[in-house]
């Protein structure tokens, strides 16, 4: 893709719009970076990419460019990026943008939860098996940060969230892995239907001789690559469990307790992960190295510290019904759930079953504690918070040793915090100082 003469119209001022229009500049292009900021949300950017600061639908209007890139935290059919793309040749993401420029292979993971994690092991199981692999997308780097470097790697094991996946046009990944589906950002998307199809799109590009790794009983349609299945729970996927084993085609592979990965969300991470890089010929005794002394990412079913007996875990990541749902599922002590954080319009009842025998009390906090409070407490105990200082004392009071306190919000946290790592990390705080 030669840019040389043009014209390139970068929207969002942040990681993913500083990479998309660095790499735009080294193809040549002429850049300019709009944003609704003020000038500081420009700081450190090249000197030869012009700003445009406060912009507006009137910007976008007055804007003619043979390429539009849109970053993925603006909305894609809001009428700021409708505004832009009337007078755009293109109209494409930094994901798509970025990976006309890269001919490596592509291990593209998607799904409600999960993603970090398999794009973590994605990553780890190539590089033990002697490719060079960068996690990356939603993970990390953008990956305009990847393909501009001047020996980029063989391959990229590419966490791709829906807002990714809207935008996307060319964009074909040699391995496509759908983890999971369940609704999430209905404060984005009309309809749970509209959320699904954005994601379905990982699919659109693929050919015969791709792979789809696709958990067992999800529906994703018609799939023109090769398909292979996983499930915890389905005996008759292509990679199951039995027990704390997770098998291929009947045959063991590994003992998921001889790791320090636990839960079945867990299990399915792994296996996916392992199906992923099989399927570009990483064979699993090569891909299970990567599994040595690995560690679930920070804020996501992370032991804080034990006190008193009672274990304290750290979900912040948890900013859905779904990673709620596998989070309460994976424990296996008598459990203190505390949950809440911002309003996204989600419906909490079919977590009520999953509750029961589990849960023995639930701390509610955040924009959300009142609706949650209406839902959970004829289930079961439910106490409200101001504070999530004052959720971890209460949710202290109600547990006994041998328990567990779990922090698992079940939605974002905009309202309180800057995303869930500052979340995360201020629970974290929290517990280390009770005494």
């Amino acid at each position: 893709m030669n840019l040389t003469g043009k014209r390139v119209a970068v929207l969002g001022a942040g990681r993913s719009g500083r990479a998309a229009a660095d790499l735009a500049l080294h193809h040549g292009g002429d850049v300019v970076v709009y944003d609704a900021g003020p000038e500081e949300v420009f700081d450190g950017l090249r000197s030869l990419v012009r700003c445009h600061p406060l912009a507006t639908e009137e910007t976008g209007k007055a804007c003619i460019a043979d390429v539009v890139v849109i970053s993925p935290g603006i909305e894609t059919g809001g009428q700021f990026a409708s505004s832009f793309a009337k007078g755009a040749g293109e109209f494409i993401g930094e994901t798509e943008f970025a990976s006309r420029y890269f001919d490596g292979l592509v291990i593209g993971i998607t799904g409600t939860n999960g993603k970090t994690t398999t794009t973590e092991l994605v990553q780890r199981m190539m590089e033990v098996g002697g490719k060079s692999c960068e996690a990356c997308g939603n993970y990390g780097r953008p990956l305009s940060d990847v393909v501009i470097e001047a020996n980029p790697p063989e391959a990229v094991s590419l966490e791709l969230s829906s807002f990714q996946l809207e935008t996307i046009r060319t964009f074909r990944p040699d391995v496509a892995v759908w983890l999971n589906f369940s609704p999430d950002h209905m404060d984005r998307y009309r309809s749970v239907d509209e959320y699904r199809e954005a994601k379905l799109r990982i699919f659109k590009n693929q050919r015969e001789d791709d792979a789809a790794v696709v958990r067992f009983g999800e529906e994703v349609g018609k799939v023109s690559a090769s398909r292979i299945s996983f499930s915890a729970t389905e005996s008759d996927a292509d990679y199951a469990l039995h027990g704390s084993e997770i098998l291929c085609q009947g045959a063991k592979i590994l003992d998921l307790g001889e790791t320090r990965l636990r839960g079945l969300h867990n299990a399915e991470n792994v296996m996916a992960a392992l199906a992923a890089v099989e399927a570009v010929n990483i064979m699993p005794k090569a891909a299970l190295a990567g599994l040595e002394e690995y560690a679930p990412p920070l804020h996501r079913c992370e032991l804080v510290r034990t006190l008193d007996g009672v274990e304290y875990i750290n979900d912040s990541k948890a900013t859905n019904l779904h990673a709620l749902e596998a989070a309460i599922r994976s424990q296996s002590r008598p459990t203190v759930l505390i949950a809440g954080g911002k309003e996204k319009g989600l419906d909490y009842t079919p977590l009520l079953p999953a509750l029961e025998g589990r849960v023995s009390q639930i701390v509610v906090f955040g924009e959300i504690r009142s609706s949650l409070l209406d839902t959970f407490s004829p289930a079961v105990r439910t106490v409200n918070a101001e504070s999530l200082k004052e959720a971890v004392q209460y949710a202290r009071e109600a547990s006994e040793p041998g328990g567990t306190v779990l922090f698992s919000p079940g939605t974002s946290s905009f309202d309180m915090f800057s995303g869930y790592e500052e979340r995360g990390d201020t629970y974290r705080k929290i517990v280390h100082a009770l005494k």
